[in-house]
């Protein structure tokens, strides 16, 4: 915050040096006003570039970026403007513009940073990298949706991330219990159904007979082509010693995974052995 303030400090007063002293002076020349006229040029240029910059990085969106522009094109027109007739003012109101704009920059540029930067970036509390959590607190997070669930168990979305957080922590048996409650939920999802069914045969002693073969089942009715499903199909079917309907499972798959990835070489290897019986 301090060094930001110190670089913005910095800017304001290097733009008074070039805007203020030819209206404290009074100056009138033609020259002089064409060369301020070219100095504003670059400046609102800048302007356009830093709100350009800032539109790409995601700080302000597409309709602030429109009408700031807006505005600083509604400037630089005045700016370009033919001079007036009128006779020019004397070094007594040329003074008190410079007394205004001396007042106005610093909050102008205050404000509208405020408007259209992210003064979030100012506070390192924002900008510091967030520490990554222990398994002592994701344990504690999880335990506390439990607790949630437990007063409201109509709530399946949650259940459903009860589940999915059992299921990454290797605690398998909860995980397939969460799913459960949100059955009603997860008999609509072919990737629910087969991780459901993948959950239950990880935590179990029988493998994908039963329940999971069931789940899979239905999976394959909701989308004949889902990859997850099928591998588990194919899977079922080794282990049930139907290797028929195994090669078919996993050949209908190959083409949805990348030749010659890791899974590739093991659907091939599976395939290999249940055409041969082994």
């Amino acid at each position: 915050m301090t060094q930001f303030a110190l670089f913005a400090t910095l800017m304001i007063v290097v733009t008074a040096a070039f805007v203020l002293p030819p209206l404290w002076l009074g100056l009138r020349a033609p020259k002089v006003k064409v060369d301020r006229k070219a100095m504003n040029l670059d400046i609102f240029r800048d302007q356009v570039s830093d709100l350009e910059r800032e539109k790409a990085d995601g700080t302000i969106s597409g309709a602030e970026f429109d009408q700031a522009k807006n505005e600083i094109q509604r400037r630089l027109l005045e700016e370009i403007e033919p001079e007036s007739t009128a006779p020019q003012g004397d070094h007594a109101s040329s003074r008190k513009i410079a007394f205004a704009l001396l007042l106005l920059i610093p909050i102008l540029a205050t404000l509208g940073y405020a408007k259209l930067g992210n003064p979030k970036a100012l506070d390192p509390a924002q900008t510091a990298a967030p520490q990554k959590m222990t398994p002592e607190q994701i344990d504690g997070m999880v335990a506390k949706l439990a607790e949630r669930l437990a007063a409201n168990p109509e709530d399946l979305d949650g259940w459903l991330m009860l589940a999915r957080s059992y299921k990454n922590l290797g605690r398998y048996a909860e995980a397939a219990g969460a799913y459960e409650k949100a059955e009603k939920k997860v008999n609509e999802n072919p990737d629910l159904l087969a991780s459901y069914a993948e959950t239950l045969a990880m935590s179990g002693t029988t493998g994908l007979k039963g329940k999971p073969a069931i789940l899979i089942e239905r999976a394959l009715k909701l989308d004949p082509n889902h990859a997850h499903t099928l591998f588990l199909a194919g899977a079922s079917a080794m282990e049930a010693g139907d290797n028929q309907k195994g090669i078919a499972y996993w050949e209908a798959l190959l083409p949805q995974v990348e030749p010659g990835s890791e899974i590739d070489q093991m659907l091939r290897s599976g395939i290999d052995k249940m055409k041969s019986g082994k």
